[in-house]
């Protein structure tokens, strides 16, 4: 899918629609169980590791590792969901917790929903972000089917907030406020992230590095060391290329 970027909230019918990698399939999807954990060498639990990047992500891991991955993707992005249900548990088990791999979130956003969700997850840090993006992935038809149902009359008076107040006002009606405030998140941290504009220009910033320096067409998509993994859209896709760099 050609992205199709607007600020507008008017654009909340592109909220849950899908995402890149239309025809993309996780073969893998038939087990969600992880394979157990392989313990570090030096007995180091790397997937206790998270820091924020200059990129404006959160990387977890060996911040030498000899292989980094960057995943981009959207919190709206079914292919996305797919991906951390079937496939981020053997990421991280296999290869993160080993020192091996390091794993870099980008939140590429798609449309307002997006937006206001990666403010909200992002909002607590490093810590828990990785869990709250996992959790959020695990229930996105649920908070998905409720923006469908926000009335045109509460899309148009949001459409005409000072920019400031859409986000907040987007994620009340789509019900993620009250998601992310039982895992933690106070309302009054969250009004300040919402509102925030160097937080808005953070997600910006991500987006715009993706489409014009790392030429993401869809999501979710992947770099290994600097370089875009061709055909990589799912976990079997991607393993492959995972072995291949880690040399085994």
């Amino acid at each position: 899918m050609k992205i199709d970027y607007r600020w507008a909230v008017a654009a909340l019918a592109l909220a849950v629609a899908g995402c890149g990698k239309q025809d993309a399939t996780d073969t893998g999807a038939a087990s969600n169980a992880a394979s157990p954990a392989t313990p570090a060498p030096d007995g180091k639990d790397w997937t206790e590791t998270v820091v924020a990047t200059p990129e404006g992500g959160f990387r977890m891991g060996n911040p030498d590792a000899p292989v980094k991955l960057v995943e981009y993707a959207s919190l709206t992005c079914p292919h996305c969901a797919d991906f951390s249900i079937n496939g981020a548990p053997k990421l991280r088990d296999e290869y993160v917790r080993t020192g091996k791999v390091s794993w870099e979130f980008r939140t590429f956003v798609l449309n307002p929903v997006d937006v206001a969700v990666s403010l909200l997850a992002s909002c607590q840090g490093e810590g828990p972000f990785f869990k709250l993006v996992e959790q959020t992935y695990a229930e996105q038809k649920n908070w998905g089917a409720q923006v469908s149902k926000i009335p045109n009359a509460e899309i148009t008076r949001i459409q005409g907030l000072p920019e400031n107040q859409q986000f907040g006002a987007l994620a009340t009606a789509a019900g993620m406020d009250q998601f992310y405030r039982a895992r933690g998140l106070s309302k009054d941290k969250a009004d300040q992230c919402l509102s925030d504009k160097a937080n808005l220009d953070r997600l910006i910033a991500i987006r715009d590095r993706g489409a014009n320096q790392d030429k993401i067409t869809g999501t979710p998509s992947f770099l290994i060391n600097g370089k875009l993994a061709e055909g990589a859209f799912d976990w079997n896709s991607l393993s492959a290329q995972l072995k291949t760099a880690v040399g085994s």
